[in-house]
């Protein structure tokens, strides 16, 4: 079995780099994002200079995951008014990025929010750009925060539902830093987790077709030292069969009002099988990525990706021929079926964790209290 045994020593960060920066050069400001396409083979970085530039690296995945995408979106709005480009174009550009992936929406409308409130009553564009910035930086600030307080109350559920440690959980996509302001969400309850000396196991789905588990989790994963195994996302039932999975931990990229979860593409599968076999199914996100305006899961916007992703594959320093920039796997004219998302319905969710607490079971009554008590805050 190709594994990762638990490290000692420092607990390092997943990169040196920061995900994601705002600069000021003498030309002008830019955003500046760690290329998270080219990981884990090398730190690359990418230096936006205009809300184009951000929406090609939302697209291209460059920068990803929901949380972080909310970050991204609200300073790609103060990007475009520092520079004195249309903002409200850019605000449109940005949000449509990424339709299934609600925090994006999120920071950008809080970013333009404050960019026309300061414009109404300053009438300086200067101090508009300067609002905008702020609530970017303070969007920044506070998903840092709330990331710290949901591996806390996740690592609490746990302990709940799995007392004793020796806890074997299994994750899918990437959850972890590299999403987020702080230390991810479902990926930062299960680095609590190891913190704390109850994770015996993390097993980290390969994540079809873009690979984002093998490439980025298990790349946080070791730089942590934790203790993991990869596994393609196919293999996961024979896991469950054998009882080596306690726990599965996944965050969301979109919680509609009735408590349906929007996550990676093979998210759903994993439910039906934890259900099956009687292990908790744990959702991890900030409140911001629950959209009382979607009512239930069929309402979900479902983002469908390129063809290629699936056609394809793409390796370091091989000739590539496909149209996409690959290696072509399947014959050519293959028509693919790519969605990046897939949905599960809250009553194959044991529970949903935000920064506000834990919710189970999963329904809508609870998580609008817990919205409402997120917005008393």
């Amino acid at each position: 079995m190709a594994d990762q045994y638990a490290q000692t020593g420092e607990d390092k960060r997943p990169t040196d780099i920061p995900v994601l920066r705002w600069e000021e050069p003498p030309e002008g400001p830019v955003l500046v994002l760690l290329d998270q396409t080219r990981l884990p083979g090398e730190e690359v970085e990418l230096v936006c200079t205009d809300a184009p530039a951000l929406v090609e690296a939302i697209r291209s995945l460059a920068v990803r995951g929901a949380p972080l995408l909310g970050i991204a979106g609200a300073y790609g709005v103060a990007l475009a008014a520092a520079r004195g480009f249309d903002v409200e174009e850019a605000a449109r550009a940005l949000e449509d990025a990424r339709p299934t992936a609600v925090n994006l929406s999120v920071g950008v409308h809080r970013a333009e929010s404050a960019y026309r409130a300061a414009l109404a009553s300053t009438g300086d564009t200067t101090a508009a750009a300067t609002a905008a910035l702020t609530a970017a930086r303070t969007l920044h600030r506070e998903d840092a925060e709330a990331s710290a307080r949901m591996a806390a109350h996740g690592l609490a559920l746990l302990d709940e539902l799995l007392p004793g440690g020796g806890q074997r959980i299994l994750t899918h996509c990437n959850s972890g830093s590299l999403v987020s302001g702080g230390e991810g969400t479902a990926f930062a309850v299960a680095l609590a987790a190891h913190r704390a000396g109850r994770l015996r196991r993390l097993w980290v789905d390969e994540t079809r077709p873009l690979l984002q588990g093998a490439r980025l989790t298990a790349y946080e994963a070791a730089r942590h030292g934790m203790a993991y195994s990869l596994l393609t996302d196919n293999a996961a039932g024979s896991l469950f069969a054998a009882g080596e999975v306690d726990a599965v931990l996944i965050g969301a990229d979109r919680i509609a009002a009735d408590g349906s979860v929007a996550n990676k593409v093979g998210s759903y599968p994993l439910a039906v099988l934890a259900r099956y076999h009687h292990v908790p199914f744990i959702a991890v996100a900030p409140v911001t990525t629950v959209d009382p305006q979607t009512p239930d899961g069929a309402s979900i916007e479902v983002e469908q990706r390129p063809g290629f992703e699936v056609t394809e594959v793409t390796l370091p320093q091989v000739p590539v021929t496909g149209a996409g920039g690959g290696i072509p796997v399947a014959p050519l004219g293959t028509q693919a079926y790519n969605p990046a998302f897939d949905v599960t319905p809250p009553e194959l969710v044991t529970a949903i964790v935000t920064e506000e607490g834990a919710i189970s079971p999963v329904t809508a009554e609870a998580l609008a209290e817990l919205c409402a008590r997120s917005r008393q805050r």
